[in-house]
């Protein structure tokens, strides 16, 4: 039983790394996708290739998560149709840098929280009252292993995954008294353009992150991400987390 056909599954930062694979993972189910980004080329050329290889309906929004105009000028001009969303998956974020915090410049500090954290607030709380209307949906937050535990270099980046559990976790007790499941994604290492994107383009420092170790791919976050939509009504993963082989948590790896 395919329990995607016909869901209608929002997704923000959804031309790179795992936004991207959890397109055409919930493409191949038959889905109905609304796709976010903020760079209009990559967002038509994703459109167009799921649209020619799967046949399903794709409506793709230019928006910009840190911008809360932005975010609810795109939510609110969809058309009736579409604002039965089923899925959303809050997956924009990024890092910038590992320098010790003080020396993180004020710029990158706003970038970081205001696309993983704010970002996250204003989708969500544009995308709610949407399922209330219907009592049901299901709130996938991407999250990371290293919101459990701080790393070296990483505090920002570490408290806004620390933030994206407690709101996980508040979201859901705000909508304990409904049918709309949240659900709170752990990675830990996975390959994608997320360390070039932290290391400012330095190639050979973001590939270094993967070096010794068979590192998550966005498929392998996609397939988690899919399961965990396709449960029974009664059942609600609160959080999963995942790390590839010889990685413990997010400050321990083994590599070869």
């Amino acid at each position: 039983m395919n329990r995607l056909f016909g869901k209608i599954v929002f997704i923000t930062g959804a031309t790179k790394g795992i936004g991207r694979s959890c397109a055409f993972s919930y493409a191949e189910k038959g889905a109905t996708l609304i796709l976010t980004a903020r760079n209009s080329e990559l967002l038509d050329a994703l459109k167009e290739e799921l649209v020619r290889k799967y046949g399903i309906k794709v409506y793709s929004i230019v928006m910009d998560v840190r911008n809360s105009l932005s975010v609810e000028t795109a939510v609110s001009s969809l058309p009736d149709s579409l604002k039965n969303i089923d899925i959303l998956i809050n997956n924009a974020g990024l890092a910038l840098g590992m320098d010790k915090v003080y020396l993180a410049t004020p710029t990158d500090i706003d970038t970081v929280v205001d696309t993983n954290v704010k970002g996250m607030l204003y989708v969500t709380s544009a995308v709610v009252p949407l399922m209330l209307k219907k009592n049901s949906g299901h709130i996938i937050n991407l999250g990371s292993v290293a919101g459990d535990a701080a790393y070296a270099g990483g505090a920002i980046y570490c408290a806004t995954k620390a933030a994206t559990k407690a709101f996980s976790d508040g979201l859901r007790i705000d909508l304990v008294d409904t049918n709309i499941k949240v659900t709170n994604i752990k990675p830990g290492l996975v390959e994608t353009n997320f360390s070039n994107t932290r290391f400012k383009g330095d190639a050979k420092k973001a590939k270094n992150t993967y070096k010794g170790i068979d590192a998550l791919t966005p498929a392998d976050v996609a397939d988690v991400i899919v399961y965990t939509t396709t449960l029974p009504e009664n059942v609600q993963l609160t959080e999963i987390a995942l790390t590839p082989n010889k990685q413990a948590d997010g400050r321990t790896v083994h590599r070869d």
